[in-house]
């Protein structure tokens, strides 16, 4: 009896934190260097967000070690950070197994890497396709959108900011405390 209770309440939480999703976020999308997918529903579906769009052989590339500080110090605050990787700009590895190297190897990324996929112009994936028509879309890898727990584009942030820079984390803060 308490397995089926269980297995209940598991499924109407499930279907709750769906009907809250974004429909941009409803899709699986293949993580990278593996053959798992992830729908970001099931990862972040009613939780803010920060997304960028990320590079392995980028001079930005060292932004990863900061990316995965915030993902440390925010998650338990609700925040799920996702780096897309992309070639867009031309700068991620030639294989998906030297970008994963560069990711989790040389950086410990632990939050949600996307396979290469395409994040500017009409082949952008469904979430940068929503994010990019809420706000601009990358100009260079390591672009950060801040994303309340709506989905909505609270703050975009060029390369050039760092995930330390106040100005980042001040949104980081925001969509965190309107949870």
């Amino acid at each position: 009896m308490r397995a089926l209770i269980a297995m209940i309440f598991m499924l109407s939480s499930a279907a709750v934190a769906a009907a809250e999703c974004p429909a941009f976020l409803n899709h699986d999308l293949r993580k990278l260097h593996s053959s798992d997918s992830v729908n970001l529903c099931s990862v972040a579906g009613g939780k803010p967000m920060l997304v960028v769009n990320t590079a392995s052989r980028c001079g930005y590339t060292g932004q990863f070690e900061g990316l995965e500080a915030l993902h440390k110090e925010y998650s338990d605050r609700g925040l799920v950070v996702v780096g897309f990787a992309s070639d867009d700009f031309r700068q991620e590895a030639a294989t998906e197994e030297e970008a994963a190297k560069v990711c989790f190897v040389n950086f410990g990324v632990s939050f949600t890497m996307i396979a290469p996929t395409a994040v500017t112009g009409s082949d952008a994936n469904p979430v940068f396709q929503a994010i990019n028509s809420q706000s601009s879309q990358p100009r260079w890898n390591f672009h950060k959108y801040v994303l309340n727990a709506e989905g909505e584009v609270i703050g975009a942030f060029p390369s050039r900011v760092t995930p330390d820079a106040p100005e980042l984390r001040s949104a980081i803060d925001r969509v965190v405390a309107d949870r």
